[in-house]
Formats: structure tokens, sequence, C-alpha cells
């Protein structure tokens, strides 16, 4: 008899270690399928909170955000490439040369959650995609709507949520609930409310935490 585990993954749709430990996390549900029953939810954590709307050159960001050179983030970005990779996650560096607010984003992935199974996985890997994979702006509300559409969300419904403001408070209450509660980096993965998995973790990581806390659970 299968285990059941709640799982938030706190993470931002910008954050390229949050692509990489989701993709890390699906592998190892692959590999526990029948012996673990995961009820997953992405909960909300923006990196730059204060980015404008128009967002900001990727190496001028990094640069005053950790001092990094533009020759460090080349040398990381190639590193976060090959780890996605090995994953199955397409970055595609050349094609991203911004960094976007995502609050909106949030928004719509707090919605797409109340819509149905697997609609909320199904958009953040949408967003992901686009952001990583096709570089566009994950804060321009088009770009949004055609991931909700992509995921099977309705599309009329996605644009009626992000135009009308739509669940503001309700993200800003989720971040600062995590943020009380020790997130300050992401991806943080939590599971049944008690273990933590902090990181970009590989699919065999968090193979063995899941079936280390599924063991502990009586029944």
């Amino acid at each position: 008899m299968s285990k059941h585990l709640k799982i938030d993954f706190v993470s931002d749709v910008s954050c390229p270690w949050c692509a990489i430990g989701l993709a890390g996390l699906q592998r190892a549900l692959e590999r526990t399928a029948g012996e673990v029953d995961v009820e997953l939810h992405f909960q909300p954590f923006e990196l730059n909170p204060n980015m404008p709307p128009e967002g900001q050159d990727i190496d001028e960001h990094l640069g005053e955000k950790y001092g990094a050179s533009p020759e460090q983030s080349a040398k990381n970005r190639e590193a976060i490439r090959e780890r996605g990779a090995s994953v199955g996650f397409d970055f595609r560096m050349e094609k991203r040369g911004r960094i976007y607010n995502t609050f909106d984003a949030h928004r719509l992935l707090h919605w797409a959650d109340e819509e149905g199974e697997g609609k909320q996985l199904a958009l953040k890997q949408a967003l992901f995609k686009a952001y990583f994979t096709e570089g566009k702006n994950p804060g321009d509300i088009e770009v949004l709507i055609a991931a909700a559409q992509e995921a099977g969300l309705d599309p009329v419904r996605a644009r009626e949520v992000l135009e009308a403001g739509t669940y503001t408070e309700e993200v800003r209450e989720q971040e600062q609930f995590y943020l009380r509660n020790g997130i300050h980096a992401v991806p943080a993965v939590i599971i049944n409310d008690r273990h933590l998995i902090q990181g970009g973790q590989p699919p065999e990581a968090f193979e063995q935490a899941l079936r280390q806390i599924a063991a502990g659970i009586a029944g």
C-alpha cells in the first residue's frame, strides 16, 4: 500500500535551480510510483520582488546582486545548462537575456491549484519552458495566458484573473508565511509540513528522502 505524502514546492519561475529541482523530483516520483502517493502544491517565492515590469539585463543584475563578473555568470550558466540536461530540462541560455518580475505568474499558479489535479504542475512546467527554453517574459500577460492554455487551463478565465489582480492578497500571505518560517532560498521542498529538502537536488537525493519519509509513516 502506497504512503500519502504532501509536498509543498516553494520556488520562483525565474529560478533555474527550481526547474532543475522539479525535474529531479519528478524523476524520483516516477521511481517511487506505487510506493508513495503524492499531493504536490507549488508555493510562491520571489527572488526579486522589487523588479520593475521591464526587467533588468541578466549580467547587470547578477553583478549587482552577487558581485558576479560576466565571465563568472557565463560559467555558472553553462553549469546550470549541463545539470538541466542531466534531468531532461532544456536551458537555452542564449535566449534568456533579462530577469523579470514574477508576481503575476504566482497569482496564476495560485488559481491553477484550484482548477483540478495536475493543472498547477502543468502550468509550472509551461512557465519554466517559456522563460528558460524560449526566453519569454513570465511577467507579460500574453505569455502567461499562452502558458495557461498550454497547461489545459481556460485562457479567458486566466486573463480575468490576471487583469483583475485576483489572488494578490493570498499570494502575499503565502510568501510571508514561508519567509517567516525561515525559507530564504529556493527551491525549498517541504514534505508533510516537517521535512525540508533544500536546493536543486538530483533525482537520487529526492528518491532516498521520499522512501525514508514514507518508511516512517505508520500503516
